[in-house]
């Protein structure tokens, strides 16, 4: 795994702004997927964007869809821990002899080809080469990034599920939410039944312009009607076209949780074209575990981990911590972020300025924010920090500190939950 994970590492990834399409195209994809056979048109579809919350949507598509006895491939991003976590069939990650041997068939296959492809593109290719082995009923396909021209739209999904339109890979300029919405409304086609999370009317126009074939929407057809605090979770009531379901629990920490649960119950009702009964519901909804998704690692201190890497996600994550996580004693923040967030932002969002100290450290990727330039937003703000670059040793020195009674809380991206979780 270790020298095909080296192959993929050679090859670059983009990154894109909404709004700044110039000389962006899917034909470079389109012509990998060509020179593998197509495997891209050869399984159902469901592809899911948004800026918060498609992770979260897309394994609960996937647990209710194989729950109902499908056949189910998922694609995500990033992996937490390995890379074999980006790859799952029925939930389950891909062997890592089984990417090995789908690398290999690319390595054969880039020679052919008459451009250089991104390590995301690369990726996207093994899974839809893999899917299409299995013959899978359907693959859940979450967007690496926007959405029209991401690698992972060489598709026309059954469904499309935009879940909420907010502040990430943008650059701020006037109409920067609009740009962001046609960005994402671009995993939209004509024979698409698209499941519209985001409610602002004035983005409406936007994602109907791609013209689905039906549209459902959050608050109209779907919507969360209930949500409590539940130990271990949330209990929910969902109501879709197809369904009222009155006591659901999911095994996710967070309020949000609930948005994504109805989209995604209004998403794969879409896909079958029939109920899934409250029992199916319970059984997928109450065994879903995500690394790294506000996830309890520790106790004694309590430790939680969240990937939230824009200010919508960690002001959630926060309201998670303060809604059912109170301890008797201090919260420590653990936090590391991508060079391109907003520093005083996102450590504002995370809550920094109610942590007894904040340790911040440096993400484990080349486009990581440094500690110490982390660390110097802190100082600005007069928050009590610590620079400790390495996030093994931030987690360490944060335990080191708390006692029993105390919260640590590490975030800011999911590279730093990673670090900290495998630590």
């Amino acid at each position: 795994l270790d020298t095909a994970v080296a192959y993929l590492d050679r090859h670059i990834n983009l990154e894109v702004t909404a709004g700044r399409v110039d000389g962006l195209s899917l034909d470079n994809m389109h012509a990998l997927m060509t020179a593998l056979g197509s495997p891209n048109v050869d399984v159902p579809v469901i592809q899911v964007t948004g800026t918060n919350g498609k992770g979260s949507t897309a394994a609960m598509i996937t647990a209710l869809l194989a729950t109902m006895g499908l056949s189910v491939g998922t694609y995500a991003s990033p992996h937490v821990s390995s890379i074999t976590e980006r790859m799952q069939h029925n939930g389950h990650d891909i062997d890592p002899d089984d990417l090995v041997a789908l690398i290999e068939v690319l390595e054969r296959v880039e020679p052919t080809l008459d451009h250089t492809p991104s390590w995301f593109e690369l990726l996207t290719a093994a899974a839809y080469r893999w899917f299409a082995d299995l013959a899978v009923d359907v693959a859940v396909i979450e967007v690496g990034k926007l959405g029209r021209f991401d690698a992972t739209s060489v598709v026309d999904p059954a469904v499309a599920v935009i879940t909420n339109v907010c502040y990430d890979h943008t650059d701020g300029s006037a109409g920067w939410r609009r740009d962001i919405a046609w960005e994402k409304a671009g995993i939209t086609k004509p024979s698409s039944i698209l499941c519209l999370g985001e409610t602002d009317p004035e983005l409406e126009e936007v994602f109907l312009a791609e013209q689905p074939r039906a549209v459902l929407r959050r608050g109209g057809d779907f919507d969360c009607e209930d949500n409590v605090l539940a130990v271990g979770g949330r209990q929910l009531s969902l109501r879709t076209p197809r369904s009222h379901l009155d006591e659901v629990f999911v095994s996710l920490h967070g309020a949000h949780q609930g948005d994504n649960a109805a989209i995604a119950l209004a998403a794969a009702e879409a896909f079958l074209d029939t109920a899934i009964g409250e029992e199916v519901a319970t059984e997928a909804f109450g065994a879903l575990s995500l690394p790294g998704r506000f996830e309890v690692i520790g106790t004694e201190p309590l430790i939680i981990v969240d990937g939230a890497h824009n200010p919508d996600g960690a002001a959630a994550a926060v309201a998670t911590l303060d809604d059912g996580f109170a301890v008797a004693g201090h919260r420590f923040l653990v936090a590391g972020m991508m060079a391109e967030r907003d520093a005083t932002w996102m450590l504002e969002s995370l809550g920094a300025d109610q942590a007894e100290l904040t340790i911040v450290c440096t993400p484990p990727s080349p486009r990581g924010m440094p500690a110490s330039e982390l660390g110097a937003a802190a100082n600005a703000m007069g928050l009590d920090v610590e620079v400790v670059a390495d996030p093994a040793e931030a987690i360490a020195r944060a335990r080191g500190l708390a006692t029993e009674d105390d919260l640590i809380f590490a975030a800011g991206s999911l590279y730093v939950a990673g670090a900290v979780r495998d630590a």
